[in-house]
């Protein structure tokens, strides 16, 4: 990534932009990287100015201790800052935690899209989320980093064999080093279950959407986001998991962020 911005701790956050519109900043997930939304901003780039970037601690971003999730929110707005004054949000999985966090938090956004953030809307998930935060804690605090990244897999809902068939490639070592971010996407989620109150409170327009082949509680998850939020609408995409395709997702997107490009 050729570009960087300050965040307000100092800490520098490299990005990428594709196209000349209004400007959208992509939020990806735990274990990505800017690189990971590139093909996403590409698709978006004929209407808007996309912006990806290394989440702190990861790529050829910079990371300050101590972590809290206000922080990675100072991130989004030198973003913002940085592509014009104001921005539309795109948040994959517990990046859509984050990029709700950011809108709630008051950042010049005028819309809010999310693709499968993973709360918990089932029996046992808050206690799901605790066992899992305790077991994180444990490993990265023992260094354990590729047993930490294998925990995320697991929970994630990735078979053993292809566990282990990771662990084998050339990539393992890049998933290694990222490993510690693990705690921030964890600390985004917040207990793990849907952000109601703080939801009740976003003023933007908020897109929730799933995949039409992904497990009924992620779908359940979006719905209850969309009907949280003031102005919320709940979309699936026919066929779509969570490994959603960008040129599926693309023209959804367009559709809503055009309304605040155009004001509406």
């Amino acid at each position: 990534m050729d570009k960087k911005t300050i965040s307000r701790d100092g800490t520098p956050i490299a990005y990428e932009r594709y196209g000349d519109g209004p400007a959208v900043v992509l939020v990806g997930g735990a274990m990505c990287t800017g690189a990971t939304l590139a093909p996403l901003a590409s698709a978006l780039s004929d209407r808007f100015g996309a912006l990806t970037y290394d989440r702190r601690g990861r790529g050829d971003s910079g990371d300050t201790a101590p972590f809290a999730v206000a922080r990675e929110v100072e991130d989004i707005a030198a973003l913002i800052e940085a592509s014009g004054g104001s921005a539309a949000l795109y948040g994959i999985s517990s990046g859509g935690a984050l990029v709700l966090e950011a809108a709630a938090s008051g950042l010049p956004v005028g819309r809010v899209a999310v693709y499968e953030t993973p709360f918990a809307v089932y029996e046992g998930g808050g206690k799901e989320r605790r066992e899992y935060t305790e077991r994180l804690t444990e490993l990265l605090g023992q260094d354990r980093h590729g047993d930490a990244v294998e925990l995320f897999m697991a929970i994630a809902g990735t078979p053993p064999e292809m566990i282990a068939g990771a662990r084998r490639s050339p990539a393992w070592p890049g998933m290694e080093a990222i490993a510690p971010t693990l705690a921030y996407d964890n600390a985004a989620m917040g207990d793990g279950l849907v952000p109601r109150d703080r939801l009740a409170s976003l003023t933007v327009p908020v897109l929730a959407v799933a995949g039409g082949a992904s497990p009924e509680w992620m779908r359940e998850a979006a719905r209850t986001v969309a009907d949280t939020a003031p102005d919320g609408t709940y979309r699936t995409l026919d066929g779509q998991t969570h490994m959603v395709d960008p040129q599926v997702l693309a023209p959804l997107l367009t559709e809503f962020f055009s309304g605040a490009a155009q004001g509406g």
